[in-house]
């Protein structure tokens, strides 16, 4: 019964997910492209952006091969082939959406010139966007039925009792390390192929599309006193390129992880509870609990076609993109909750589920202890969503408190920002506090993995509206660039405008669930270490996670690991800062010695800028993400898994706290400046007096957030969960090949 509805409702929904994406592509990519100028700017973008992917999955595929021959030779071969599933999937979907994207921009463009309508424009930078969105959940389900089917009852680890309960000893050993491992290990092998390309991608996107982005700003903008995106700036092509590297493929593949990292954190939490529960003996409810995630996440994806098909099959959508767009993601998130009620009730009743059982498995409200514990995390990821919007839309007051200071100068537009995105990370803490106290009240770990699940259910949706943004972005530029109307330009706009605050609500969703996923994966972790204790006077043998943070190497540990993403995030900043040099001085180059190109009687030369970011990019990027992956191995082979423990608990809070800060400051400065440029600002207009001034305080503002909300922010969620999903992974070798272990000196540590 569980294989057949497995492979009904997930193939199924695999098979509807693709299948839509492809018709989605055909239909978008028929259309129109407008005028020869408009496709040769498209073409170039285009152009750009495919060597850019190109060059990144090779470095990217090097690395990885690496990754994989390491896994398979001192792990297991199958974590080693599972690795390969998961970023062969991932940089898929990475690529097709970034295609895509590529193909709908100028098609917006046009659907603007032709029909001067919000709504039929919205209609075409949506269908683009629902690519990537369906691509995400499509693939990465794709892959775990994959997985699940090789490994897991064709590798006779599931599906019948004594394999179910052979899970308590030792399934199989590494022919080189003698360490027994389970599915646990293969599971978390494909989590880490996805990880490993999100990583990458918004790494190396994020510095490639806010070098450009810095570079036409800072020269274009406050220098020369151009338009955004005039065809007169020779880094407006690098820049438009940029947002499909980083803001689509790097989006998709980090919301890709995202998705993942959530469904494979409970399903290996549920594995480790029952190897480790004396007092959870019933194999049908070991069974569902491991097929729950996977289940749920499928009818998300159906749920989620349901609800993208809302405005893509209505007749006339309004001027009112917003509502259009959150109608889209609240018809998925209904749909999912319902058919997630109704699949709870359905697996967790019948026989060998009694109440004893469930009880054991810390179920508080019965069959549906784990639904409510996905509802819980829906509805924490849209409240995190709310207040993410506050603070970082134009229409309420900390962002046009920033707009106002910038009369003041840059030095206050800075300050007000920080300020700002300082005072954003409360409310969002307090709202995890709350979901994880919940779902833990409610089904223990296993259930807060069930609330990061539950966020990310309707990804195919909340990655649609989130790619919709930079298509409209793009378009917007395809525009200037064409010197078509401005009214064209301005209905390009107010659907970018929508789309930089859907993104900020997308990066809520995607650290709030690496926040419970982490959660989740650290207790896998903790089990996995040995580094759990049997309740004190318990007489049903069950056990505690425990981590005594006080004890000495488990708080220095913590203290590096709360070092470790400042680390990483000032890295990524620098390599920002050196690509956006070179463009800068590239552009004032080009400004210098050839007078015409402002004059507009010569074209720039874009393939040089495209040249400075992609170069870059690839160079600076390898480092930061290395060291994500290198620190807790290195570490655990030094010091042990308690010192790693540690590592995982500093970084972990000290990251949810910085991509809040970083994500919701750069959203804010961004907003403000269109604020200003939208004329909301009282005696701030544009052409009059004074004008330039305060609009120069608002780009610097947006060029320090640059950096900050694309490329920091969205990096923090994938840095916690590879740090946590590569130490499970390692910790049954390094737990006891450790140099700690081999001195002796961890005795000293009890």
């Amino acid at each position: 019964m569980s294989i057949n509805l497995l492979t009904i409702i997930v193939m199924f929904a695999v098979v509807l997910g693709l299948g839509y994406a492809a018709l989605n592509f055909y239909l978008t990519k028929k259309l129109k492209e407008g005028n020869e100028r408009m496709q040769h700017i498209a073409a170039k973008i285009r152009e750009g952006a495919g060597a850019f992917i190109k060059y990144e999955y090779k470095i990217v595929a090097i690395i990885g091969a690496c990754v994989a021959v390491v896994l398979a030779l001192f792990i297991a071969w199958e974590a080693g082939v599972a690795f390969v599933i998961g970023a062969v999937m991932s940089a898929t979907a990475g690529f097709i959406g970034m295609k895509i994207a590529t193909y709908a921009n100028v098609r917006v463009t046009n659907a603007a010139n032709e029909t001067r309508s919000t709504g039929k424009t919205l209609k075409v930078a949506f269908r683009g966007g629902s690519v990537m969105g369906l691509c995400v959940a499509g693939f990465a389900l794709l892959g775990a039925i994959i997985v699940y089917c090789c490994f897991g009852w064709a590798g006779g680890m599931l599906g019948t009792e004594a394999g179910a309960m052979g899970l308590r000893a030792i399934q199989h050993t590494n022919p080189i390390t003698k360490q027994g491992y389970d599915i646990s290990i293969v599971l978390s092998g494909y989590a880490l192929g996805c990880s490993i390309i999100a990583l990458f991608n918004r790494v190396g996107g994020g510095i490639y599309t806010k070098a450009a982005d810095m570079g036409a700003d800072l020269v274009g903008k406050t220098e020369a006193h151009i338009p955004e995106d005039d065809p007169r700036n020779p880094a407006t092509i690098a820049d438009n390129v940029g947002d499909n590297v980083g803001d689509v493929a790097g989006l998709g593949a980090d919301l890709l992880e995202s998705y993942v990292g959530a469904i494979m954190s409970t399903v290996i939490l549920a594995i480790e509870v029952f190897g480790h529960q004396a007092a959870f003996t019933s194999v049908a409810l070991y069974e569902r609990m491991m097929l729950f995630p996977i289940l749920f996440a499928g009818i998300g994806l159906i749920g989620c076609v349901i609800g993208i098909s809302y405005p893509l099959l209505k007749p006339k959508l309004s001027d009112n993109p917003h509502m259009e767009l959150n109608l889209a993601t609240w018809i998925s998130a209904g749909v999912t909750l319902v058919g997630g009620c109704l699949l709870s009730v359905f697996l967790f009743q019948g026989e060998g589920l009694e109440a004893e059982q469930l009880s054991a498995a810390k179920f508080a409200i019965g069959p549906v202890s784990p639904w409510v514990c996905a509802a819980v995390g829906i509805i924490a990821g849209i409240v995190i969503g709310i207040i993410s919007e506050y603070y970082t839309s134009y229409d309420y007051k900390p962002t046009k408190n920033i707009s106002n200071a910038s009369k003041e100068g840059a030095a206050l537009t800075i300050t007000q920002g920080m300020a700002t995105g300082m005072i954003s990370t409360m409310l969002p803490v307090v709202v995890l506090g709350v979901a994880i106290f919940a779902t833990y009240a409610l089904g223990g770990m296993y259930g807060v993995g069930c609330g990061a699940m539950g966020m990310l259910s309707f990804v195919a949706a909340t990655v649609s509206v989130d790619t919709y943004g930079p298509i409209s972005d793009n378009a917007g530029g395809i525009a200037e660039m064409s010197l078509l109307d401005e009214e064209v330009r301005n209905i390009t706009d107010k659907l970018d405008s929508v789309g930089n605050t859907t993104a900020a609500i997308g990066k809520g969703f995607a650290i709030g669930s690496a926040a419970l996923a982490t959660m989740s994966m650290m207790s896998s972790y903790l089990f996995a270490g040995g580094l759990v204790t049997a309740v004190e006077g318990a007489l049903d043998g069950s056990l505690d996670i425990f981590l005594n943070i006080i004890r000495g190497d488990i708080i220095v540990g913590a203290i590096l690991g709360a070092a470790i993403p400042f680390l990483f995030s000032g890295m990524l900043i620098n390599a920002v800062a050196k690509a956006a040099r070179k463009m800068v001085e590239e552009v004032r180059r080009q400004f210098h010695e050839n007078p015409k190109i402002l004059s507009g009687e010569e074209d720039p030369d874009s393939t040089k800028c495209v040249t400075i970011s992609s170069q870059g990019a690839l160079k600076q990027m390898i480092v930061p993400s290395v060291i994500a992956i290198a620190i807790p191995v290195v570490c655990g082979f030094v010091f042990g898994p308690g010192f790693v423990g540690g590592i995982l608990i500093g970084a972990t809070l000290s990251a949810i706290m910085l991509a809040i800060y970083t994500g919701n400051a750069g959203g804010a400065w961004d907003n403000a400046k269109k604020y200003i440029e939208s004329g909301g600002v009282e005696g701030v207009k544009k052409g009059e007096e004074g004008y330039d001034a305060v609009h120069d305080a608002a780009v610097v503002g947006d060029t320090v957030g640059d950096p900050l909300k694309d490329t920091v922010g969205p990096s923090l969620d994938i840095l916690i969960k590879i740090m946590s999903t590569i130490s499970l992974v390692c910790v049954v070798v390094f737990q006891n090949f450790n140099l700690m272990h081999a001195t002796g000196l961890d005795k000293l540590f009890g």
